[in-house]
């Protein structure tokens, strides 16, 4: 494992994309906090790696600066997200715009201004926004593809911004991935259902293991941008709200 890095923070770790990385991570002698608003399962996994827990939603714009400024981290990985408004646009309230807004795409700017300033100024570091392929191809979910699209330009014109500075930064963009999305965002049993049927999605061990290749790369190598998607899911105007025979 890179020997440059000592501290990791992830977000959304309790769960899904996140606990799986935090579990890979907690193999190798980094300090890791573990930040989540589930309390419950942050206690649990916690306990279970020996993470540092930091219990608080990242729509709290006020409380993410009180207990994130003054940490010094080497690895970030911004993976926490929702999904209301999925379903599309004009079926969404005024609140799942809002809501999702603040979590999707603002709180990880505020993040980023927290926490990278001090990689850049110690020329070390390694960011990771896990996005989706939702974010670089049109989908049928105008709020959700809108706002992982902008996980896709904050990921392109940051590496501009640090250019120099020694500072990594990839973006992974997963396919249909095994987690509890599918659960929480759908309004029906059926299309809850249909979102893990039709081909055999991904694992969520699998987008940790494309973390852990680019974490492990030498300094001088960026690997900016991970594309990992079902063999049977091929991109490029897929539904995200399952149908009867989804698109492959």
């Amino acid at each position: 494992m890179n020997k440059r890095y000592k501290t990791a923070l992830i977000t959304g770790a309790a769960s899904g994309i996140g606990y799986s990385i935090l579990k890979k991570l907690s193999n190798y002698k980094f300090k890791i906090y573990a930040l989540d608003k589930n309390k419950i399962k942050l206690k649990k996994i916690c306990n279970e790696t020996g993470a540092y827990p930091i219990n608080l939603d990242i729509a709290n714009t006020d409380a993410l600066y009180s207990k994130l400024s003054k940490l010094n981290i080497d690895i970030l990985v911004s993976n926490a997200g929702i999904a209301n408004g999925i379903e599309g646009l004009l079926k969404a309230s005024k609140n799942d715009i809002l809501e999702s807004t603040k979590v999707n795409y603002e709180s990880i700017l505020h993040i980023i201004k927290i926490l990278v300033p001090k990689m850049v100024k110690k020329r070390n570091g390694h960011i990771f926004l896990i996005g989706s392929i939702a974010g670089l191809y049109p989908t049928d979910s105008a709020i959700y593809s809108s706002q992982k699209t902008a996980i896709h330009k904050i990921a392109q014109s940051l590496r501009i911004e640090l250019s120099g500075s020694r500072v990594k930064l990839t973006e992974i963009s997963p396919g249909r991935t095994k987690t509890s999305f599918g659960n929480n965002v759908f309004s029906t049993s059926k299309m809850k259902k249909n979102f893990m049927s039709g081909f055999q999605v991904l694992d969520p061990d699998d987008i940790s293991n494309a973390l852990l290749f680019a974490l492990n790369t030498k300094w001088k190598t960026n690997v900016s941008l991970i594309e990992i998607s079902p063999t049977e899911q091929s991109p490029g105007g897929i539904p995200i709200i399952p149908v009867k025979d989804p698109i492959l």
